[in-house]
């Protein structure tokens, strides 16, 4: 009877034990925000900036989950493209949502967490220049989403904002912290579809992820 005992604790704690290691995290919650490069063309134009993001997640099982996330990013415009545009300077920013997949390359519940994610959705660009001197000005700069007609470039306006679709592409690290949470840094590639163009920044956030 002491034996079958013995071998009934032990069956309970091994399967306690299994269930533990099982475990893992079914919702996220994070807040963070870093710096922000710009690529390609859009280096051109607009310099290093900074970003803020949130992002609400469920976990389908330890390595396959989904996000929404929502963030912010603020760059100053170049001094070449104050310069063609005619304005003392300016500002581009960008606010977004999108829907971003995540596939975990370790358990979610592991201490240390890699991940890669990617997805889409709604992108509002907001540029705003300073006023020039001599009055309106014109210039063809597509990766600020200024197109020219077949007759030449049009004015452009010191308060411009858009509406577009956008996607980004990226990948990070969490690692655990007190209780539930865990510190992140991660990279992305956003790009922004423009009328005539598009945008390409680089962010790279730090945060806490519960």
């Amino acid at each position: 009877m002491k034996r079958f005992a013995l071998l009934l604790c032990g069956s309970i704690l091994a399967v306690g034990s299994a269930s533990a290691q099982q475990e893992y995290s079914k919702y996220s919650l994070d807040v963070g925000g870093g710096y922000t490069a710009t690529a390609g063309a859009t280096s051109n134009y607009a310099n290093w900036g900074w970003n803020v993001k949130g992002g609400f997640g469920f976990n389908f099982s330890p390595h396959i989950g989904a996000a929404v996330n929502v963030g912010y990013d603020s760059m100053p415009v170049s001094s070449l493209a104050a310069f063609a545009l005619g304005v003392p300077g300016g500002h581009v920013d960008v606010m977004h949502a999108t829907l971003d997949p995540v596939y975990h390359l370790t358990p979610n519940h592991s201490r240390t967490d890699f991940y890669l994610t990617a997805g889409g959705g709604y992108f509002r660009t907001y540029r705003q220049f300073s006023s020039a001197e001599s009055g309106p000005t014109s210039a063809y700069i597509p990766s600020l989403g200024f197109g020219a007609p077949v007759n030449g470039p049009v004015p452009i306006p010191l308060i411009y904002s858009v509406n577009k679709p956008g996607f980004d592409v990226g990948g990070g690290v969490s690692i655990g912290a007190v209780g539930h949470g865990k510190f992140f840094a991660e990279a992305r590639w956003e790009h922004v579809f423009l009328s005539g163009g598009h945008l390409d920044l680089l962010p790279v956030t730090f945060g806490f992820r519960w």
